[in-house]
């Protein structure tokens, strides 16, 4: 029974683009019950609760399309699931996830709604999702709510699973040249590109980043060491043993000195400006539990620099600055630390903050014993305590390095070996050389920390995620490779096994994931249904891939998600007849053509769409293309190809039994369509357009007419390349052919092509398949009561059915009563020893058409083999 509630149905996660938007998100199926009844404005109160918790709603522009729209819309009177949507995205936003597409939609079922909001991070979405229902309802029911609980556990679920900031403006920066990234692990690990052409990133390291040099620079002497034989400054010192030898070390290089771990890292252990043998001692006492070893060096007076290298440049320069405290004669230390220094809003645990919270830790304690200060001592009004003497290097100075110190800064991360440095450097002056003051490069660090830079306390940010990508990626460089992608409602297989044969003749090891399964190289590397974003994304992750053709049905779309963001090619079989209507709330047609439009929608501007001249939504798909448009068509006279041509346009018809290359009014013939074993002599049309799909394609991905012609004309010539795709044998007088048929389009197609070969009696064995309408189930009947004499019915037990057992086959033996012929109808229980029945009964002059079952096509082709060979044998 429905009451006044949002009750989340489910979630669809939407991993790549889709019917909604480019990016990945959730869609979320919403029951709002009798809320249908009650618009925001009838609910007392609630818009005004909901304006009170949430206040940065007034961001949101919403339809009106100005700043405060949504709220306008909350006083005017809006539903729940609109306003799910909105709350969803602000908690999101006040968790750090800051902007993101949404979308509410109502379902074809009164009270349902698809709401559908950007997925920075699907656990977090999802969370975000919840938390936004709770709320929600608890501003209906005017129920207390805890909203900044809830930002805070979805703040810390940012920071412990999103990418860390300095990975993320990488990201950031390779979007913005439109390369794609792909996060490979639940850290920082991330895919730049795709296959062959991928880098990698691991936060500020790449995959340029030698082993080799990352240890040395966390071998302080040893770097050191490299730094001062090649000529850059670096402060004299070394390996210390003991507390003693530091002493004297020390006092041989001259005092003030400097103490920290050989092999530390972010500044833990370190102690500068050292005077004594007393603050050398416990200096050293700390050190030495830091790292494996303790390295005693000059003491360079100064402020602390950290200059970021990127590919043998200077990109970004940020200075320190101490930390201090003035007394008022009331506070200790410790509370004017609080007090006048961790209250800036610039400091704190967040990443997002660029300064640290300062803590009374060893080198600060250093400090105040020097002042004669304990944190409980109370300084006199007006006295400056120096709390931190080098710190919160956060402070943009890039403007004012001067070149040479740039160039000595590059010079040392070359020197290490570094594709990527920080280069920690102490200076009086950035703005003059090193020599000029004695300053000098103290450290060269590996994977250097971004945050600086991206957000620094005070200065211009810098664009350092970008560098990283303009060093990772020429300016000519995308780090793409050709990607195809189809949909459609048939002949997507076959297209895409053709298309990744020519590429594989081309010379480019091709992955192809397709439902016949997953292929490297020609080579079947996984059985089964690999059309889908899982295994799509498995071939753009192989690094050996050069080029990648991808399957994708409307159901993947509709659940998953495309595995690419974009294509050099996108190819649409056909949208006529759409399969799998009345799943997801898709119910005709037209909103079958936006699901197929997403294959167009992620064309790249240099690509190409390919669509069929005779489908009556090609025109509108074309103009939704960024790329250019290929036609095929079957028909050279198609209505569609006038224009086109005139415009220079490219295409690939069928003609006086030629596949014909057309280039605005110029022509091509490239082969006889009967020379194209798939066509058996020209006479299946659907494979005749298949073959043309295929061919447009190569042609839109640059291949020679020679190339495709020589492709064409040996695929599939020995039955082996798509087996169970309309196969045909011909057979002591007998003809077989094996088909997948599974819809309403591929009966009808189906039964168009087997009226192309001569027999005195027809007959097919035919199983329903995957779970279909029953109108179509009726309709396929009905064609093939009007085509065979005998007809097999049996139940698909390769694929899930959510149907009792029977009722599919009655619904086609409803469908074979409508017809005007009246054919003999039988029931198989088993699919295979049917199969095995009918062939050897099969006589000269019969046509038997062997639907195979849809999980494994091969296994029909083969029986049909091992017939033809026992014949033989019988017939020696």
């Amino acid at each position: 029974m429905k009451k006044r509630d949002i009750e989340i149905l489910r979630i669809v996660t939407l991993r790549g683009p889709n019917i909604w938007t480019y990016r990945p998100v959730l869609e979320a199926w919403v029951d709002i019950g009798l809320l249908e009844d009650c618009p925001s404005n009838l609910l007392p109160g609630f818009p005004q609760r909901l304006e009170a918790w949430l206040p940065t709603l007034i961001e949101h522009r919403c339809s009106p399309g100005v700043r405060g729209g949504f709220l306008q819309r909350l006083h005017e009177g809006t539903w729940p699931g609109h306003i799910l949507e909105h709350v969803t995205l602000e908690l999101q936003n006040l968790a750090g996830l800051p902007g993101g597409f949404g979308k509410a939609r109502e379902t074809s079922e009164r009270g349902v709604y698809k709401v559908i909001v950007r997925a920075w991070h699907e656990e977090v979405t999802r969370a975000a999702l919840y938390a936004a229902r709770d709320l929600v309802m608890a501003a209906i029911e005017d129920r207390p709510y805890d909203v900044n609980a809830a930002i805070e556990r979805l703040r810390e679920m940012t920071d412990s699973l999103c990418l860390g900031p300095s990975t993320a403006c990488i990201v950031d920066g390779a979007d913005d040249r439109d390369i794609p990234a792909v996060r490979l692990s639940t850290g920082n690990l991330v895919q730049l590109g795709y296959g062959a052409r991928q880098r990698r990133i691991w936060t500020a390291e790449t995959d340029n980043t030698s082993a080799i040099a990352e240890s040395i620079s966390r071998d302080k002497d040893l770097t050191k060491q490299l730094l001062g034989n090649c000529g850059v400054p670096v402060p004299e010192g070394c390996l210390v043993e003991s507390a003693a030898d530091a002493w004297d070390t020390a006092e041989s290089i001259g005092l003030p000195v400097v103490l920290k771990p050989s092999d530390g890292n972010h500044g833990r252990g370190v102690f500068t400006n050292l005077t004594t043998r007393e603050e050398i001692d416990a200096a050293y006492a700390i050190a030495v539990d830091e790292g494996s070893g303790v390295i005693v060096e000059r003491f360079i007076p100064g402020i602390e620099h950290r200059l970021l290298v990127v590919g043998d440049k200077l990109v970004a320069a940020a200075r320190g600055e101490s930390a201090e405290v003035v007394g008022d004669g009331v506070s200790t230390v410790r509370q004017l630390v609080e007090s006048q220094i961790n209250t800036d809003p610039r400091r704190g645990r967040n990443e997002d903050q660029p300064l640290n919270l300062i803590r009374l830790d060893s080198a600060a304690m250093l400090e105040l014993g020097r002042q004669r200060l304990t944190p409980d001592s109370v300084p006199a009004a007006g006295r400056a305590v120096l709390i931190q003497r080098n710190g919160n290097v956060a402070f943009d100075v890039t403007a004012q390095v001067h070149p040479e110190v740039a160039r000595i800064a590059a010079l040392a991360a070359r020197v290490v070996g570094l594709d990527i440095a920080g280069i920690d450097l102490v200076a009086q002056d950035i703005s003059r050389p090193l020599a000029d003051q004695r300053g000098a490069i103290v450290e060269v660090n590996a994977g250097p920390g971004l945050l600086m830079h991206i957000k620094p306390a005070q200065g211009e940010a810098q664009p350092v995620g970008r560098a990283i990508v303009d060093h990772l990626f020429p300016q000519d460089d995308t780090g793409r490779i050709p990607v195809v992608g189809i949909t459609g409602t048939n002949g997507k297989t076959v297209v895409a096994k053709i298309v990744a044969r020519l590429l594989h003749l081309n010379g480019l090891l091709t992955g192809l994931a397709c439902s016949d399964g997953m292929y490297l190289d020609n080579r079947r590397v996984k059985a089964g249904d690999a059309g889908n974003w899982t295994d799509g994304l498995r071939v753009l992750l192989n690094r050996a891939v050069q080029a990648a053709v991808i399957e994708n049905d409307s159901n993947v779309i509709l659940t998953q998600g495309m595995a690419y963001d974009r294509c050099q090619v996108g190819i649409v079989t056909g949208t006529q007849h759409p399969d799998h209507l009345g799943r997801h709330d898709i119910l005709d047609a037209e909103q079958m053509l936006k699901v197929y439009r997403c294959q167009v929608d992620v064309v790249l501007p240099e690509g190409a769409a390919i669509l069929d001249a005779l489908d009556p939504a090609s025109e509108e798909l074309a103009e939704l293309c960024d790329g250019k448009t290929y036609f095929f068509s079957t028909d050279a006279q198609a209505p569609l190809l006038a224009a086109h041509r005139a415009a220079g346009g490219r295409a690939v018809v069928a003609r006086d039994g030629w596949l014909v290359l057309l280039d605005g009014e110029s022509e091509q013939p490239l082969t006889r369509l009967s020379a194209i074993p798939i066509t058996y002599g020209a006479r299946v049309r659907f494979q005749v357009a298949n073959v043309l799909a295929a061919a447009a394609a190569g042609w839109a991905l640059g291949l020679t007419p020679e190339l495709i012609r020589a492709g064409l004309e040996a695929f599939d010539r020995d039955f082996s390349d798509i087996p169970g795709r309309y196969t045909v044998f011909e057979w002591q007088g007998a003809t077989v052919i094996v088909d997948d048929a599974q819809n309403e389009a591929g009966v009808a197609a189906l039964v168009e092509a087997q009226a192309q070969f001569s027999a005195g009696h027809r007959s097919i064995i035919f199983g329903a398949g995957t779970d279909r309408r029953d109108d179509a189930l009726i309709q396929m009947g009905r064609l093939l009561g009007e085509t065979f004499d005998h007809i097999t019915l049996y139940d698909d037990a390769s694929v899930r059915s959510e149907r009792v057992h029977g009722e599919a086959r009655a619904l086609l033996r409803d469908g074979i009563a409508r017809a005007a012929r009246r054919p003999a109808v039988t029931d198989a229980a088993d699919h295979g020893a049917t199969v095995d029945s009918a062939l050897s009964a099969l006589q000269a002059g019969h046509l038997l058409v062997l639907q195979c079952e849809e999980a494994s096509a091969a296994a029909t082709v083969d029986r049909v083999r091992q017939w033809i060979s026992q014949s033989c044998t019988q017939t020696a």
